[in-house]
């Protein structure tokens, strides 16, 4: 149980410092969503960056699941299509509504934005919902 809090407790303090770091030296916000669309919409100006943070993304993803497998192993109850499903889904959303739980979550709500705190509060309740709901219609 320990060691799963400081796993947690790490993870966290990396990302906040990349989206400090991020902030610091490139002056922009660490919104996944929104680096991954600049690079769908072709936005020539910024390109390189994007496909480094992206990239960086899949490769650390890729170390991870070669040294330690089971860590991206899916382990809910759902089909690996329904949640590839949902995070297509999840994507969309992202886009229509203007930001992502890391944009607005992690460096929104660290910079007491309204919006951003209006948006995580909106992602929360909606997921807990969407969890709830699907969890009774598939169970029960």
């Amino acid at each position: 149980m320990m060691h799963s809090i400081l796993l947690a407790l790490g993870g966290g303090a990396l990302i906040g410092l990349a989206a400090s770091i991020m902030l610091l030296l490139n002056g922009r916000v660490t919104g996944i969503s929104g680096i991954a669309n600049g690079l769908l919409t072709f936005k020539k100006d910024d390109y390189l960056w994007r496909i480094a943070f992206i990239g960086g993304l899949v490769l650390g993803g890729g170390i991870l699941g070669h040294f330690r497998p089971e860590m991206l192993a899916n382990t809910t109850s759902r089909s690996d299509w329904m949640v590839a499903l949902a995070g297509v889904i999840v994507g969309f959303g992202t886009i229509l509504g203007s930001g992502c739980t890391s944009g607005h979550g992690v460096c929104g709500i660290s910079r007491l934005s309204p919006r951003s705190l209006v948006a995580t509060g909106v992602f929360m309740t909606v997921g807990m919902l969407t969890a709830t709901f699907l969890k009774l219609a598939l169970e029960g």
